[in-house]
């Protein structure tokens, strides 16, 4: 299966995924081990499944819910960065990186207010010249025709 953790790939990412020490006084539950949860996470990117109708059970893993709480803490705490450079170096070595199939897509990027407008040109651009609605008027109404205008009254 091929969102499984070899044991090659595991001992790189082992000393980066490692979970914090349980406190000695009410420790609580004790947690799954980080390369199951890193399996539960591979199997959900691999297989686009939601986070909780992963087949924990049938697959031998955590939740769903449980291997999505420990990538929001990896990422907060800059593992799951580190785990990825560990990653893209290991299949950089192996020459099995193929780039020509990257996609940027800047629709998750925010628009940041007043910010400059790009000078690139756009096919666009003309057609957010006219808008609908001065074509659409300028086709139905008599030339001279003027929209009214609203006067205060002294009422």
């Amino acid at each position: 299966m091929k969102w499984r953790v070899s044991d090659a790939m595991w001992e790189r990412l082992e000393p980066i995924l490692t979970d914090p020490p349980r406190r000695f006084r009410y420790p609580g539950r004790a947690r799954y081990g980080p390369r199951k949860c890193l399996e539960g996470i591979l199997y959900v990117l691999y297989t686009d499944t939601p986070w909780l109708q992963v087949p924990y059970r049938e697959l031998g893993l955590p939740s769903g819910e449980t291997c999505r709480r420990r990538l929001e803490e990896w990422s907060r705490r800059g593992l799951f960065g580190q785990a990825i450079r560990v990653l893209h170096e290991q299949l950089a070595e192996a020459e099995r990186l193929d780039w020509s199939r990257v996609i940027v897509d800047a629709s998750l990027v925010e628009a940041k207010k007043g910010a400059r407008r790009s000078r690139a040109r756009s096919a666009a651009a003309p057609a957010a010249a006219t808008t609908w609605r001065s074509t659409r008027s300028a086709a139905r109404l008599p030339s001279g025709w003027r929209p009214a205008t609203r006067t205060s009254s002294g009422t």
